[in-house]
């Protein structure tokens, strides 16, 4: 799977090397894998292509971005998604017509945004790769291609837990804020998990669910504005997510 690059953008670029009587680079990102996991390393190689004349490249790099909500009042952005990650080559000559191919990687944080759950894409979540390639000031992204950010075992149990007990998943968002109650959290932002109540909690609202995963073994629960829970991975399991959100909801809400 190849990250080409994207057309306003191209455009731009080429104009501005067409106005040195050139034609432009090609640069194209293969990553190792679409679907990974919080923890895991995602590799890639980038093969790039001279165009007419030789040129020095400032920068070229691949970054891990994700789409975030900036405000309570403005939509989820992904036109000028967050970096999370990046592997930068740093500069460069490519000599007309020369091939080069790197390779890299980038670390998915154990915090990262989920797209996944229990084999399903969540609504509103999306992360991609972005290629960037910078000569003398202009700028060429290239197109995002996506990568699936599948849960993690006790995040898919969570996601049983919620099911199994009625309630529908909405929505998932992040936002960049701490909600580091446990002092847990490393990363500026966090995803929130929007679940819509089963008619046996007498709610008509949702449920907002903050996981936070900082390592393999620790999990943070932060459900709406009621405070914090702190588990261990190995406690996790569907039946334990089950009996723990049920209780949790029992103890606020009239059945």
């Amino acid at each position: 799977m190849v990250i080409h690059q994207g057309r306003g953008h191209l455009v731009a670029f080429r104009t501005f090397l067409s106005s040195m009587g050139i034609n432009a680079p090609a640069v194209d990102t293969v990553p190792g894998r679409t679907a990974v996991r919080p923890g895991d390393e995602l590799p890639f190689k980038i093969l790039v292509r001279g165009g007419g004349a030789d040129v020095k490249v400032d920068r070229l790099a691949v970054e891990l971005v994700i789409r975030v909500e900036e405000s309570e009042t403005t939509e989820t952005n992904w036109t000028d998604p967050h970096v999370l990650a990046t592997s930068d080559t740093g500069a460069f000559a490519l000599a007309a017509k020369e091939d080069r191919e790197f390779e890299g990687s980038l670390a998915i944080p154990w915090e990262m945004p989920l797209t996944h759950a229990l084999g399903r894409r969540l609504k509103g979540a999306r992360c991609a790769l972005r290629t960037t390639m910078e000569i003398d000031n202009a700028v060429d992204r290239g197109d995002f291609d996506e990568i699936a950010v599948h849960a993690r075992p006790v995040q898919d149990a969570m996601f049983q837990a919620f099911a199994d007990l009625g309630f529908r998943f909405d929505e998932a968002e992040v936002k960049k804020h701490f909600r580091n109650f446990q002092q847990t959290q490393t990363l500026g932002y966090c995803q929130e998990l929007e679940f819509w109540f089963p008619a046996s909690y007498n709610r008509q609202d949702q449920l907002e669910m903050t996981v936070i995963t900082p390592d393999a073994e620790s999990v943070e629960v932060i459900p709406g504005s009621t405070g914090s829970f702190l588990f261990t991975a190995d406690e996790l399991d569907v039946q334990r997510w089950t009996s723990w959100l049920d209780e949790f909801c029992r103890e606020r809400w009239d059945r």
